[in-house]
């Protein structure tokens, strides 16, 4: 079946709803892959203390709804970015699943050299709305199909004062190799010949590795790493992050249950922005 073209004709599309599964080996691996150490982290990464689920490994069943875009919908894979991620969580993820995911194309922008898919996924399991998740894929060289160009993506600046939380975690050069045996396979994030085909000097981390890196700060410094205090979090992708850099979380609180979030790398260049967490106190 030939793929479909990037159009405002995809607006509305429904996703055909797939089963995922996973078991406390999938969570752990996981955990792994976005920087979870048994030093610290000993409830994440082993079974005989739970194991408990990182919130943010809803966007792996979640991702299932992009996967089907980008297998169904006509685009170059070492042209594709990701670039906004928003999770929702209505009970904490457990350790084994069988879950129902739904999904739909919410948006798609022309951004003239580029363009810009919204998709939104939902989980369901036995017991009802598991969670919710919102993405957007970056197509280099997908634009310029008379679409209307959508809403502006300038990055909103974070508070002026000092963050109220820092928390710096390092990567490791073998961060990507585990962290796509999750499922995204995607080989510009390990094959350097495929990432000069895309324009990239190099193999880079994956965009949600690094949100995952950001959802255990904010799982440790906000909700106490009780993952049942996890409500929500968003963000934008706005850098690569190399292998082997050090992802600092500045959080700034904001309300009750809400905080601001901003990400960067031991140079200064922002890679989360326009991000936001929420949480039970």
């Amino acid at each position: 079946m030939p793929r479909k073209p990037i159009s405002a004709d995809l607006v509305g599309l429904t996703l055909p709803a797939v089963t995922r599964t996973w078991s406390p080996r999938d969570a752990i691996l996981y955990a792994l892959g976005v920087g979870a150490r048994p030093a610290e982290d000993l409830e994440y990464v082993y079974e005989g203390r739970g194991p408990k689920v990182l919130p943010t490994f809803a966007v792996i069943a979640g991702g299932g709804a992009m996967s089907a875009v980008m297998r169904d919908v006509d685009m170059r894979l070492e042209m594709l970015l990701h670039g906004e991620q928003s999770v929702e969580l209505f009970r904490p993820l457990p350790p084994q699943a069988e879950v129902t995911v739904t999904g739909r194309i919410t948006e798609v922008w022309d951004k003239g050299k580029a363009a810009v898919i919204g998709i939104e996924s939902h989980g369901f399991d036995s017991d009802g709305e598991l969670f919710r998740t919102h993405a957007t894929l970056f197509v280099r060289g997908g634009g310029g199909f008379g679409g209307e160009r959508g809403p502006a993506s300038a990055d909103a600046a974070p508070p002026a004062r000092a963050a109220d939380i820092t928390v710096a975690f390092e990567t490791r050069p073998e961060q990507g190799a585990i962290y796509r045996l999750s499922g995204d396979l995607n080989p510009i994030h390990i094959d350097p010949d495929f990432a000069l085909k895309g324009g990239f000097p190099a193999p880079f981390m994956h965009g949600l590795c690094t949100y995952g890196v950001v959802g255990r700060a904010i799982l440790r410094e906000l909700c106490h790493d009780d993952p049942a205090a996890f409500r929500a979090m968003r963000g934008r992708f706005a850098d690569r992050v190399g292998f082997g850099d050090t992802i600092t979380t500045r959080i700034w609180r904001d309300g009750p249950g809400r905080a601001l979030v901003q990400a960067e790398t031991q140079d200064g260049r922002i890679v989360l922005s326009n991000a936001e967490a929420r949480f039970t106190e």
